[in-house]
This record gives C-alpha cells, structure tokens and sequence, in this order.
C-alpha cells in the first residue's frame, strides 16, 4: 500500500451513558475490525449493525436536492481530486459506475457509457440513474472497468462492505476512485458540543475512517495496488448556524439512530463555545479532511512485486558509490 499523510446506539439514554464506547465499537465496525464475514465451522455470519439510518439518510439526501448546489463546495473538492486522478491515467474506459451521483457533475470519460447511483431517489432520478445502497448487492461481477465514489462512503453502514461489493462489480485491471470526509472532519463543531452538553455529552458528529484504516481497508477488499492520501479544506464562519446550514444543505448532518434532539439551552452554548473559538475577525474555522481512495482490481497484466531475494546488487554498494 502507499500511504499519503492522517453501534451507533439505538437508544438515547445509552448514548448518554456510554458515547466513547459506543463511537469506538462504531469504528470498528467502518475500520474492518469487527468482521461480518463467517468463518468456517464457526457459528453463522454475524450481521453488521446499521451504524446509519438507512431511510433519514435517503429522506436527508432528497431535502437537500433542490439547493444543493448552494452548498456543494465540499463535493467540488472531491470531484477536482478525481478528475486530477483520473487525468494521469492513460488507459481508456467503457462502463462506468457513479456511486451517489448526486446532481450527475461527474463527467465521465469521452466515449464512456455511465450507470449513475444515489442513496436518494431524487439524486438517481434527476441524473436518470437507479436509488441503491453501495453496501448491499446491485450489479453483477465485473460489469464495470471504472467505478467513481464522490461523498457518500462515508454514511455507508458496512464501508468494508460496499468496498469489496465495488471491487467485484469491476472487471480485472478496473479502476476505483473514491473521495469521502474522515480524518478530523468537524473536529471544532464536535468540542463545541461535547463542551455545551457537559457531563452527559450525546454522540452527535459521526465516527470518522482516518487515512490509515481507508488504506487498510482497501487491502482487506482485495484492491491492488492501494494508494490512500488526505486533502484538508478549512472553512470560516461567522456563527455555528452559518456552519449547520451548509450540512444541512449537503445533506451531512447527523443519520446516527436514536439520536436525541438538541434543546435549546444546549444549542446556545453549544454556539457560545463555537464562537469563542473564533479568529480576532469574528470568524471561526472548521475542518474538513477529505480522503482519497485509488485501487485497481486485481489483473495478471498489472506490474508485480520483484519475488524477495532476486536482486542483484546490494543497497549498501550503490549507497557507496553516490559517496
């Protein structure tokens, strides 16, 4: 792999009780490490729990349609790290697949037919595409050579899932390219309302995949040649409602289930603690880490790592000679 740069509960009470264990079982689970895969002569497979709302992640996603666009600077972002991506890559593509087509702006390349996707059914039609979930079953085997990912992995309940759906849905020497927030995305609203709720703080902002794991979990879906790296955007704002509008917009506001609501006491210290970490220009800046994913199915073609002891000169004799 190379490597560039960094349950949810269904109760209220018991997020109450226990966010940090709750959040880090949840991580686990997007991480890879908690396997939904049975084992032989081991009990039946153990089914991933829905980390998200299935169905608000749909309804958020068809709300945030008719102004999307508004908000859409985040999806801009990932979709110029794709097209950059896709630029270097001199191969040609015939099918192509766009999971969470969202407004269609992704352009495939010339000559390309295109199947487009989204959670949403507003999204998939608007773009005349289907309303699928990428963690479960929708296309055969190799029905692929491209598959493009723009800023909805990161709401999938089973992310290693949906990764090992993408590299069988491609054909041998398929390229996949995702782009998702993870890392410490949201890290400044996060404190600020881990501060405002005090001793009794609610998990409100979704557990984040960093660069790392996304690399590992590329590896574990059997993607070759896996490359992970991180994009950092900053954004300002004058006040955290400017800040919850934009998510709203973006359709990336809270899908944890059983959630419960913030009230208003909460919400004005949540925003006093925003604001007090502000720049002397009023303004205060959040974080938006956006992760890039590339990885190719696996394909004889591909260039393969030198078999351990075949070389034929030593490290430490071509080191001298540079002396």
């Amino acid at each position: 792999m190379i490597l560039r740069q960094d349950r949810a509960a269904t109760r209220a009470a018991r997020w109450q009780r226990e966010p940090d264990e709750i959040l880090q079982r949840c991580e686990q689970w997007r991480h890879g490490l908690l396997s939904p895969s049975p084992r032989r002569g081991t009990s039946p497979a153990v089914t991933p729990p829905d980390i998200f709302d299935r169905a608000l992640r749909r309804l958020r996603r068809d709300r945030a349609a008719p102004g999307f666009a508004d908000y859409a600077f985040l999806r801009a972002a990932m979709l110029d790290g794709i097209a950059e991506r896709l630029s270097s890559v001199t191969r040609a593509f015939e099918d192509v697949l766009d999971l969470g087509c969202f407004d269609g702006a992704f352009l495939p390349p010339p000559g390309a037919r295109i199947t487009r996707t989204d959670p949403g059914a507003v999204f998939a039609q608007a773009a005349g595409g289907v309303q699928v979930d990428e963690d479960r079953p929708n296309f055969a085997e190799g029905s692929f050579d491209l598959i493009v990912a723009a800023g909805t992995l990161d709401t999938v309940s089973d992310l290693p899932g949906a990764l090992t759906l993408a590299r069988r849905a491609l054909r041998p020497d398929g390229l996949f390219l995702a782009a998702f927030t993870g890392g410490t995305t949201l890290s400044t609203v996060r404190a600020a309302l881990r501060e405002a709720e005090g001793d009794t703080p609610v998990a409100r902002v979704h557990p984040q995949v960093d660069v790392r794991a996304a690399g590992d979990l590329l590896m574990r879906a059997g993607f070759a040649l896996p490359v992970a790296d991180v994009e950092t955007l900053n954004a300002r704002y004058g006040d955290i409602w400017s800040l919850f509008r934009d998510l709203r917009g973006m359709a990336a506001t809270n899908l944890l289930p059983g959630t419960p609501p913030l009230t208003r006491p909460v919400l004005a210290r949540a925003a006093a603690a925003f604001s007090a970490r502000a720049d002397p220009d009023g303004r205060t800046s959040e974080r938006f880490d956006i992760i890039f994913l590339t990885g190719w199915a696996p394909s004889p073609t591909q260039p393969q790592p030198a078999r351990r002891g075949s070389a034929t000169a030593l490290l430490t004799e071509a080191l001298k000679r540079r002396d």
